[in-house]
């Protein structure tokens, strides 16, 4: 029984490109490619026609190596992680991807059956072949999800982080003036960041005031509120003066009914009345 698992790996060794081009043919028949789709996918046809056969080659590495199943999960959990990167990277979706499962397990099978009945193979050949081939072919599909899906995620993080950044964007108004114009909600994570952006643009533009504007900021709660004075503390400490405009009428009310205390924190209705501010106060300073 053992030689004839090795004798159906050997075939499946020797067929695979055969049969990776016949799963191929069938899977890409009926796909619908515009012209300019088509060149794309020509550059790549052959890379993904040696994929197909060196996956189908593990399953007859795996059947020659019964013995040694550690080995052959590995080998398969690793095409899983290559490949789902590939095709991840291709733009394929998940999807689409996952639907070749069962054109390998129909074209596979059909060739084990044909093999094992013309060397009349007994039954428990055939069941051996099942408890091999079917787990790593479900790990394949584990493997290949996880990592397209992991790639999906740190793609949406990265386009998080890149948005979140262009959320908090500290502006030159004048020499030593900027002006933070925040619009939405604040989360724990835009917070954080607003702290870190903040002080790190404050010094790189060498601002002696900042103009804190949340006309486009909707809600205020404690840990907003509570965030915009550490900001504002922060800033003070490396010599930044700040000024807040643009507080919303219901934005105010709901400071209020917080009982957070403003008294210390420099307002203004708009952005023009800060600046007229900054600039009079500069002034002064001069004695003009």
């Amino acid at each position: 029984m053992n030689n004839e698992l090795k004798l159906l790996g050997e075939m499946i060794l020797e067929k695979k490109d055969e049969i990776a081009a016949t799963i191929h043919g069938d899977r890409m028949a009926g796909v619908q490619m515009s012209e300019s789709e088509k060149r794309e996918f020509e550059q790549i046809e052959a890379h993904i026609l040696e994929i197909r056969a060196n996956f189908i080659g593990l399953f007859g590495e795996a059947l020659i190596e019964h013995m040694d199943k550690e080995r052959a999960y590995e080998k398969i959990f690793n095409w899983g992680k290559e490949t789902g990167e590939f095709f991840y990277k291709l733009g394929a979706p998940l999807d689409e991807a996952l639907k070749d499962t069962s054109y390998y397990r129909t074209y596979m099978w059909e060739a084990i059956e044909k093999e094992a009945a013309s060397k009349n193979m007994t039954a428990s050949t055939v069941f051996d072949v099942i408890r091999i081939i079917d787990p790593l072919l479900d790990r394949a599909v584990y493997s290949f999800s996880l990592t397209y899906v992991e790639f999906h995620q740190k793609t949406l993080e990265n386009a998080k982080n890149a948005f979140m950044e262009l959320s908090v964007p500290v502006v030159p108004l004048t020499k030593g003036v900027g002006i933070l114009p925040l619009i939405g909600n604040l989360d724990t994570d835009r917070a954080h960041l607003l702290m870190e952006t903040t002080l790190n643009r404050s010094v790189e533009l060498k601002l002696s005031h900042l103009i804190l504007d949340v006309s486009g900021v909707m809600i205020v709660d404690t840990m907003v509120a509570n965030q915009l004075f550490k900001v504002i503390d922060a800033l003070s400490l490396t010599g930044v003066k700040t000024i807040i405009t643009g507080i919303r009428p219901e934005v105010a009310q709901t400071m209020v009914s917080l009982g957070l205390n403003l008294a210390e924190i420099k307002t203004m209705a708009n952005l023009q009345q800060a600046f007229d501010d900054i600039t009079r106060i500069s002034k002064h300073a001069k004695g003009d």
